[in-house]
């Protein structure tokens, strides 16, 4: 058996989520390999809806297990207020979720540290979700973090106040007072007795050796699924950099992220949403500042699950989605939100870019360039609705068109559309 792998292909958002739910059927593990809580997938079925920041998107089926990999950062007091969501709506995931003993802990005062990096970038801001992700990633690399699996050693409260005293020191060089910052609303001393107690609860959830759990399930012919966060677009090497987040969203994460060797990965299934969206700020060459822009979040629910933001819109970059599709090795491509463009008459799709009169057929270097131009072709709207569309091939022809296009673009086929937030409005080709 191989690890099968399910990512973003855009600026994050595409609704991995949802799609992680519907495939997790065929799956006996689902794994989370990079990212935190600036992640949140949103599932919806039998009415209800659920948003997942740490734990993998399969939780909802008990015969998945679920592991958050060493390569997930995560916040103690992030993961139990989603368990305890998950209890009240009458699951009980610590019996089907498993922990990484490798996967690094986010601190209290790594959220201070984000929150007081983001202020003194001014109006150089990257749009942090302020969870503290990139001073944790950054501890992990300089060799300074905690990992899951101290938290039962001796040493741990020792651990922990010699890398809060470091993180003061730093907060303190930029003379900031830390008394005006809060996390979550509360006061950092409330916020830090309540993650020590998350910390308590933790030692009660199965922590393992997740290398090797998922190395011998392969052996023993069990299917995984890895579930990733974020998109392509915010990589760290191959993002819009610097306005990307601190871990890598590519296929090429799943090795470090889950510790299986390239051999062993399988499919590389790639979402993107039929348009574009982003969070937060960095280069967006087909965003729409406009009453089309508006429209697309309206009708798309465009804000951040995570920081509630107002997403930015605009119109589907080609280039772009080609360029992930190259770095990802990507085998099957699936296209959501298919209906949030129900109402439009006609659609443009961006297939190329001018800088400074020169033709651009692929994705640049610098994104942010002010001379980036988005070029784009005109597509008839299927200006109707999708509901009672059991299959692809039941869709009106302009959208079919539309799908064609795309598909001749990137020379890859896109084997499912979603029509909706339900996991049940799902269309997938035989």
């Amino acid at each position: 058996m191989k690890v099968d792998v399910i990512l973003g292909l855009q600026w994050g958002d595409e609704g991995k989520g949802k799609i992680v739910d519907v495939f997790s059927p065929r799956y006996d593990v689902i794994a989370r390999f990079q990212g935190g809580p600036n992640a949140g997938h949103t599932i919806e079925f039998d009415g209800k809806k659920f948003v997942l920041h740490t734990i993998p998107s399969g939780i909802f089926h008990k015969n998945s297990m679920n592991v958050i990999g060493n390569g997930v950062i995560i916040d103690p007091v992030i993961l139990f207020r989603e368990i305890d969501k998950l209890r009240e709506a009458g699951m009980n995931p610590a019996d089907n979720l498993l922990i990484a003993n490798r996967a690094h802990l986010i601190l209290p005062t790594h959220r201070l540290l984000d929150a007081v990096y983001e202020s003194a970038k001014k109006d150089a801001k990257i749009g942090s979700t302020l969870k503290g992700i990139g001073p944790t990633y950054t501890d992990k690399y300089a060799r300074n973090g905690i990992r899951v699996g101290n938290i039962c050693y001796p040493g741990f409260r020792k651990m922990y106040e010699s890398l809060k005293v470091l993180h003061m020191q730093i907060i303190n060089s930029y003379g900031s007072d830390t008394g005006s910052f809060t996390l979550d609303n509360l006061p950092f001393d409330e916020y830090e007795a309540l993650w020590f107690e998350s910390i308590e609860k933790m030692k009660e959830l199965k922590v393992v050796d997740a290398e090797v759990f998922i190395n011998k399930s392969l052996a023993e012919g069990r299917s995984v699924l890895a579930e990733g966060a974020q998109g392509t677009m915010l990589d760290v090497d191959f993002g819009s950099y610097p306005f990307v987040t601190s871990s890598s969203t590519v296929a090429a994460g799943v090795c470090t992220g889950l510790g299986v060797s390239p051999h062993n990965i399988g499919r590389v299934f790639g979402i993107f949403k039929a348009y574009c969206t982003r969070v937060g700020s960095g280069p967006f060459p087909t965003e729409l500042i406009n009453e089309t822009g508006n429209r697309l979040r309206e009708g798309g629910r465009e804000f951040g699950s995570t920081t509630g933001r107002p997403r930015r819109c605009g119109w589907l970059d080609l280039p772009a989605l080609k360029y992930s599709i190259m770095l990802n090795g990507v085998d099957s491509l699936i296209m959501m939100k298919a209906d949030v463009m129900n109402p439009f008459e006609k659609l443009s799709v961006c297939t190329s870019y001018r800088e400074s009169g020169k033709l651009l057929n692929s994705y640049p270097f610098e994104l942010s360039s002010e001379g980036l131009e988005p070029l784009y072709t005109e597509m008839e709207g299927w200006n109707t609705s999708l509901d009672a569309r059991n299959s692809i091939a039941d869709l009106p022809l302009p959208l079919k068109n539309y799908i064609k296009f795309i598909e001749d673009f990137v020379e890859l086929p896109i084997d499912t559309v979603s029509i909706g937030p339900d996991r049940l409005e799902t269309l997938q080709r035989g």
